[in-house]
């Protein structure tokens, strides 16, 4: 969660509210000791806020699929 002054809030008070509402994330504005918090009252799809990472799984992601650890595996469970 980010933290603003009034100062910094004053001065980009529409995008930080258009922030909130497309993230769904709070901002909190600190003023003295206090501090005030912006949330919105519906909550977003915290999935969209995923960013895709096609690089993670190096190969075929298909090959995970069929991918068995009972050979690797030895669990003694009764």
């Amino acid at each position: 969660m980010k933290t603003y002054t009034p100062t910094e809030l004053r001065a980009n008070i529409y995008n930080l509210l258009d922030e909130v509402l497309e993230t769904g994330v709070p901002i909190e504005i600190k003023r003295g000791k206090k501090i005030l918090r912006i949330v919105p009252l519906q909550k977003g799809d915290k999935l969209q806020n995923l960013v895709s990472r096609p690089e993670i799984i190096p190969g075929d992601p298909e090959e995970l699929v069929d991918l068995s650890w009972e050979d690797e595996v030895h669990l003694d469970l009764p």
